[in-house]
């Protein structure tokens, strides 16, 4: 074999994260995804949708004579514009128009993949316009598994067929044609790949056999004499595996191929709600229902990755092997919530079957995880925590779990509630990834959970636990106001309102009150401009108090941030407003346009649009919310793909940036669909679909107040009111020994175990005046030692 020169070629990077369209087969015989962007294909993955296999796939058009003065070369993803949609709707197989921008040819594509085999399909037509002959070649980037090095490329025959094969990382594919190719040869990419040659001369003039262990690259030419044909890439566990899936889908009829994909997409379609809404010729809610169940794990059932892309892909290498394709259980249950919405209920049983499995030890989850729920980052956030207590109670509520079947989910519920019960109600990660402290999204997240998770306690006979449960989300509701709502801040002044909540507020080390007067660490900014007093912080986060239910929408604490957050957050763009995450964030392209890397300037999210549409819909504003629905919707690529980010600068076309449009951050962004099908849900029904009824029935109807104040030995508190009663919560039995005001009457109350790892001792405060101390401390029960100090706790008003 001939061995390709220029080993082992450029350092190997990703591609544009700015997708326009994506599929994959529902059968679970086949396990492919793909994506597209800029007329074609990029990442396509196998055997998992969390294992990119591919770089990009294009075309390359060329007369035979190379670039010189007076040569043709032109590449489909840079030399054309491409319209693209599905061929019916809820049916990611695509259609694809390329047309140069010169004017010297049109390619029109059919893209899916084969419903009983590992194959992704291109049905290719090429029409020259003007000019030519043209040569067409097609150029396919390995990047087996999840890294574009170590993979080797090679020339074999399989039955009798030429194909062009790769391998790397324990899988191999196969490409081949439904009519032999004319020409065909492997190299390594910046050296020896058939992009050099093509770009140089027009054609395969290098003709390699074989390119081993580096950064290669696949280049064929197509024999299109006859009139359309068919590009098949095959996948498998071994060469031979990858070369039967192709060549089985290739002696299959195209179209009954197409029908069998199409077919399995139109029956799932059928069975959900109808909140078709139309814009521009797409239907976008069924366009967000396919994103949505495109990202699932065919292996791996409830397993929802965050995003098919890699966000600035261009420039990321073998090093960012996650990307956004992990799975993160804040964004699973949003999924989840998108699914119960529009009445895939299977789907979201799944999700919380696959949180249960992946649960740590703990109650917790992983900050984030490979579908097999091997966790990649290390990062804990207890908004992740109490999302999936939630989501049971979603589906019983919405008629996806029966009652009778709750108790299925209750160890899982138990073990996240005492997760939260023992490490929160602060924070070491906000919902955002970034600072530790007490938060408004993670504090409503937590406190709902814990409700939630106090009913189905009580449905499964643990009433003691019940009771605690629903104490301590008291206690926590609360203390709210005390940890992150100022008055009379800089931001205060410059809006003209009497207070806000904050961002995010650290806690005082041992302490359960919060540092107001602190400075938060901002990510991701550069040096001297990486933190902020925590009262100059605002965020749209303050807006989950009423999402979920803590605090009414025209409570004046609440009208008083909205008022901030408009004045600081929102951005007016041509396509209608949007809400960056916070003042001063740093997740973003940098000034110029460039990509983030590690530093940078945060951009308008349209999700949190989504958000906010749900906050008028809850106050009563049916009108703006509707007119932020569809400024969700016009911030979408052309293939209406929703965004992570849009730009929100003068346009930089160079860099393919442009006001209200797409940046290079994560596209589609499932999360960003989910609350799309869940805010057309939501308008149909006439109110917030994922409020939870236990806040809003406990808090804004019968305004409850806490009996009692917890107390931990590493979140301590110094005050009580009146009546309440003092619990003591330790992490291990225990005998209380205590007294008030510091007489000689000491009492002994032994601790009671709640069976959420925490041992509980109330001591009584009745009757108590103002002013009076209690003193206590422990002796533990396993070795009879002493906790060696007392600790003190006033009766104030």
């Amino acid at each position: 074999m001939t061995d390709a020169p220029g080993w082992p070629g450029i350092p190997p990077s990703w591609t544009s994260s700015a997708k326009t369209g994506l599929g994959t087969a529902l059968s679970p015989v086949s396990r492919v995804w793909f994506t597209t962007s800029h007329g074609i294909l990029n990442e396509i993955y196998y055997p998992r949708v969390d294992h990119a296999c591919t770089r990009d796939f294009g075309l390359i058009v060329t007369d035979g004579r190379g670039s010189g003065e007076h040569g043709f070369f032109a590449e489909e993803k840079r030399d054309c514009t491409s319209t693209i949609e599905a061929m019916e709707d809820g049916v990611p197989a695509l259609r694809m128009t390329n047309t140069h921008t010169g004017g010297g040819f049109r390619i029109t594509k059919r893209v899916f993949t084969h419903p009983r085999h590992d194959t992704l399909l291109q049905q290719i037509a090429f029409d020259p316009l003007q000019g030519g002959p043209f040569r067409v070649f097609c150029l396919l980037a390995p990047h087996l598994v999840n890294g574009g090095a170590h993979n080797t490329a090679w020339i074999d025959t399989y039955k009798g067929e030429t194909m062009l094969f790769a391998s790397g990382d324990g899988q191999w594919l196969a490409l081949g044609a439904s009519v032999p190719f004319l020409a065909q040869s492997v190299g390594f990419v910046g050296a020896s790949d058939g992009w050099q040659q093509l770009e140089r001369d027009g054609r395969l003039t290098g003709l390699y056999d074989r390119a081993a262990d580096g950064n290669v690259a696949l280049t064929a030419e197509l024999d299109l004499s006859h009139g359309p044909i068919v590009l098949a890439l095959g996948f498998g566990a071994n060469a031979a595996e990858a070369a039967f899936h192709l060549r089985a889908s290739l002696l299959s009829p195209l179209d009954a191929a197409l029908e069998g994909y199409a077919a399995n997409w139109r029956t799932w379609q059928a069975g959900l709600r109808s909140l078709d809404r139309r814009v521009n010729g797409h239907n976008t809610y069924r366009i967000s229902t396919a994103v949505l169940r495109a990202h699932e794990g065919h292996t791996f059932p409830g397993g929802l990755i965050a995003s098919l892309s890699i966000p600035w892909g261009a420039t990321k290498g073998d090093d960012d092997l996650g990307g956004y394709h992990l799975v993160w259980p804040r964004d699973l249950v949003q999924t989840a919530g998108g699914f119960l919405a529009c009445g895939a209920h299977a789907e979201a049983l799944r999700v919380l079957r696959y949180l249960r499995a992946v649960q740590e030890p703990d109650g917790g989850w992983p900050q984030n995880c490979w579908l097999d729920g091997t966790a990649y980052w290390s990062g804990q956030q207890l908004d992740e925590s109490a999302f999936p207590i939630l989501l049971v109670e979603m589906a019983a509520r919405n008629g996806a779990l029966s009652l009778p079947d709750a108790p299925e989910f209750w160890p899982m519920v138990r073990a996240a509630a005492g997760f939260i019960v023992c490490n929160g109600p602060m924070t070491p990660q906000d919902r955002w990834e970034e600072d530790a402290g007490y938060t408004p999204f993670t504090l409503a997240a937590e406190i709902a959970a814990l409700l939630v998770a106090a009913d189905l306690a009580e449905h499964c006979d643990a009433e003691d636990m019940a009771g605690f449960l629903r104490d301590t989300a008291d206690d926590w509701n609360e203390r709210i106001e005390s940890w992150i709502y100022a008055a009379d801040t800089p931001l205060c002044q410059q809006c003209g309102v009497r207070g806000h909540y904050l961002r995010i507020v650290p806690r005082v080390p041992g302490e359960a009150s919060a540092a107001q007067d602190a400075w938060v660490a901002l990510r991701n900014r550069p040096p001297g401009e990486d933190a902020l007093p925590a009262t100059a912080l605002v965020s749209v986060d303050a807006l989950a108090l009423v999402r979920f239910g803590l605090r009414a929408p025209d409570d004046p604490r609440i009208l008083g941030t909205v008022q901030v957050i408009d004045a600081v957050l929102k951005a007016e763009l041509p396509q209608g407003p949007c809400w960056y995450r916070y003042n001063q964030d740093g997740y973003g392209e940098q000034a110029d346009g460039s990509g983030f890397e590690g530093v940078g300037i945060g951009r308008p999210w349209p999700l949190l649009a989504g958000e906010r549409a749900h906050y008028e819909l809850a106050a009563g504003a049916r009108g703006k919310a509707e007119t932020l629905l569809a400024s969700i919707e016009a911030h979408g690529s052309a293939g209406m793909m929703l965004p992570e980010q849009v730009w929100d600068r003068d346009p930089i076309p160079e860099r393919e940036l442009f006001p209200g449009q797409p940046s290079g951050s994560a596209m589609p962004l499932v999360w960003a669909h989910a609350e799309h099908v869940k805010l057309l849900r939501s308008l149909a029904d006439g109110a917030v679909f994922d409020m939870p009824p236990q806040t809003v029935r406990r808090y804004l109807r019968d305004k409850r107040t806490p009996r009692c104040l917890s107390w931990r030995p590493n979140w301590r508190s110094h005050t009580i009111r009146p009546g309440r009663a003092l619990r003591i919560d330790l992490p291990e039995a225990a005998v209380v020994r205590w007294n008030a005001s510091g007489t000689d009457n000491w009492s002994d109350l032994e601790t009671r175990d709640i069976g959420l790892g925490v041992y509980v001792a109330e001591l009584p405060t009745e009757g108590l005046a103002v002013g009076t101390t209690l003193t206590f401390t422990w002796r533990r029960q396993r070795d009879g030692g002493w906790v060696g100090e007392n600790f003190t706790v006033t009766v104030r008003e």
